[in-house]
């Protein structure tokens, strides 16, 4: 049934992404595949973590963002193109997701994604993973590291891959960069620091979110490596639409919010666990 249900989600991202430059909704989806509305709700949302509707915005925004900077299409073409009756009404939407105007974001030249295509994995999933599973990560594992890390690009706003390419060797040298894998593929990453107390960077695959993932790496942090002490993260900002779920799942698992920030021009929050909260 697992796979099943795999298969048919992945026929559906399929779907949409060969009609990218269609005006798409969750009926149009479903009637190509020959599911019910429902039906293809229900699995695609409890598999990738985001609705029909949210993937496709996302990845048309996405790729509107990749026009805006690399090409010199006139918006409004480009706003119909992704979907969008309007260019005042792809402006709403860009700039809630972007936090600029296309024309702004054309200007500074810095294309980054908000939703890359998801590969599903469509053999059985693991489901019975323990902190004991979670190791350090090596230089081997930097491959299958960064493919997570764009399955999970949502989770890192104006990602410098090459920046974060040369962090994550320095993490991997000094045993601060965590990874938890399924066979062949990584599907939880972690990188943080001893001295400031803080989660740098987590990501966890959209297949396994679900399976608490994320937990399994705060007990780890917590009992084994920072020991009770507080932990801190920062994540999106109360009312952010470019968020998928991460300020609502630190929130279920005990963290506070604190100060308000700003992270490579990105508005962010500060978030704190105290030492043995985590719920």
């Amino acid at each position: 049934m697992q796979d099943q249900t795999v298969r048919i989600v992945s026929q559906a991202i399929r779907y949409i992404e060969h009609n990218l430059n269609n005006k798409l909704e969750l009926d149009k989806v479903a009637a190509a595949l020959h599911y019910s509305q429902f039906h293809l709700h229900r699995i695609f949302t409890k598999t990738v973590g985001l609705t029909v509707h949210e993937y496709i915005q996302r990845r048309q925004l996405t790729e509107a963002a990749k026009l805006l900077t690399f090409s010199q299409k006139p918006i409004l073409e480009i706003a119909l193109v992704s979907g969008y009756e309007s260019q005042q009404a792809f402006t709403g939407v860009f700039k809630a997701m972007y936090k600029t105007t296309p024309a702004k974001f054309r200007e500074v030249k810095e294309f980054y994604p908000l939703q890359l295509e998801i590969h599903l994995k469509e053999e059985t999933v693991r489901t019975d993973f323990t902190k004991e599973d979670i190791r350090f990560a090596a230089s081997s594992d930097a491959e299958d590291w960064m493919e997570l890390v764009n399955l999970t690009i949502d989770g890192y706003p104006c990602l410098d891959k090459d920046e974060y390419i040369q962090k994550l060797q320095q993490y991997m040298d000094d045993k601060r960069a965590l990874i938890l894998r399924d066979e062949d593929m990584a599907i939880g990453v972690m990188g943080f620091s001893s001295h400031r107390g803080s989660v740098d960077f987590l990501a966890v695959h959209p297949q396994y979110r679900h399976l608490g993932i994320t937990k399994l790496f705060l007990h780890k942090l917590m009992d084994e490596l920072l020991c009770g002490r507080e932990i801190t993260l920062t994540t999106y900002r109360a009312g952010d639409r470019a968020d998928t779920g991460y300020r609502e799942e630190y929130s279920r698992l005990g963290f506070a919010e604190k100060e308000l920030l700003v992270e490579y021009g990105y508005p962010v929050q500060r978030f704190v666990l105290l030492g043995g909260s985590l719920l």
